[in-house]
């Protein structure tokens, strides 16, 4: 789960991390009221969950005097760049901050290293830039420092370790020390799967302050965290991945293709939008249906999947295994019954209760495509896209 700016920087301020003073503001008025109090020149954030705001005109300076009207153009707009897509994510809200007069920008985070399932402390020189770059043009900048996970606090050699490789000044890593030792605090103690600095900064009076915060949540870890859910913002997120969730879907990501993709298992999931792609097609999502015996949640699947006005035809592709064919079966001919589908639907299903589940698609009388292989299937859904069977 991820959060925006300001609540992640009121997490930074309650484990003794250092922000620039600042608020949220929802209303134009609201934004005068603060860049007033702040006094001097400020900076208006675009609060949206996405990266890369300045570029996209997200991240703008104004006098306290004209912060009004430069946060009254963004708000009610919605921020399009790489990462959100043609159709942007909407400005709700914006956070107002002093402006400062910074010496250094600094790449600070840690994260779960896929590797080895283990947390790991991330720093670089190079910060304000986007990590992925420095790491494909300068990779030596990046400093890594593997992270017990059974570690009840943070060892303050580790952080001494980072800062000299920051090369900051002896009178900086006094700060930086207990700067990380906050950070490893908030992503041990809150479940978080990635907590970010980009860029931290030292200004010129001396002072390490975040100024910028990225935090995002380990989902199945979230019941342990009703105030952490409580910062969810739905309408950042894609509407009918919104719908997904809130019908029991977990596992539900829009993609941009035409073929939807009704798949058991993560693994076999990707298989199937590989396999598509190999065909010649696009997939419209990711959908792991996930080991269920529940036809009312084939039933919503398909709901999800035929809402989204791209689909242009729907593959089911099961596996069988603690999830029985016969209910997936049941799902599918219910959907039928439930829902008005217009497009053309290619199942291909094997594994347990198959046979019983073939007997209940054939007495069902469905005009529906069907396929034995995996790629047999991918390569009539790629067809009946097209137009080409039906």
């Amino acid at each position: 789960m991820k959060i925006h700016e300001y609540q992640a920087k009121a997490l930074f301020a309650k484990y003794g991390i250092p922000v620039p003073n600042g608020r949220v503001a929802r209303t134009a008025g609201e934004v005068g009221t603060i860049a007033a109090d702040l006094g001097g020149k400020v900076v208006i954030k675009a609060q949206v969950h996405a990266g890369g705001r300045g570029k996209a005109g997200g991240i703008k300076t104004a006098g306290s005097f004209d912060a009004q009207q430069v946060a009254g153009q963004m708000l009610g707009t919605r921020l399009v760049n790489h990462q959100t897509g043609p159709e942007g994510v909407p400005i709700n809200s914006v956070l107002i901050e002093e402006a400062l007069e910074v010496e250094r920008e600094m790449y600070l985070a840690i994260l779960i290293d896929s590797a080895t399932g283990a947390p790991v402390l991330m720093a670089s020189e190079a910060g304000g830039m986007d990590i992925e770059e420095v790491a494909a043009k300068s990779p030596e900048k990046i400093i890594k420092v593997p992270i017990d996970p059974g570690m009840l606090s943070f060892q303050p050699f580790l952080a001494r370790k980072i800062a000299y490789g920051l090369n900051l000044s002896p009178t900086i890593v006094r700060q930086a020390v207990s700067l990380i030792n906050g950070l490893f605090s908030l992503f041990k103690s809150q479940d978080c799967s990635l907590v970010e600095i980009n860029p931290l900064v030292v200004t010129k009076d001396g002072r390490l302050l975040a100024l910028d915060a990225k935090v995002n949540f380990d989902d199945n870890a979230l019941y342990r965290h009703s105030d952490i859910r409580e910062m969810y913002d739905a309408k950042q997120e894609d509407p009918l991945e919104v719908e997904a969730k809130s019908k029991g879907i977990d596992n539900y990501i829009k993609l941009d293709g035409n073929i939807a993709n009704l798949v058991n298992g993560a693994g076999m999931a990707m298989a199937t939008m590989d396999t598509l792609k190999l065909a010649g097609g696009n997939p419209a999502n990711f959908l792991d249906i996930g080991t269920i015996n529940d036809p009312a949640r084939v039933v919503n699947a398909f709901r999800i999947l035929t809402t989204d006005p791209n689909v242009k035809a729907v593959l089911v592709n099961i596996f069988g295994g603690m999830s029985r064919v016969d209910v997936i079966a049941t799902g599918i001919v219910e959907a039928f019954k439930q829902i008005d589908i217009k497009v053309p639907v290619v199942v291909r299903l094997r594994g347990t209760n198959l046979e019983e589940g073939e007997r209940i698609i054939a007495q069902s009388g469905l005009k529906l495509i069907r396929a034995k292989g995996f790629m047999e299937a991918s390569q009539k859904a790629v067809a009946a896209a097209a137009g080409k069977i039906s």
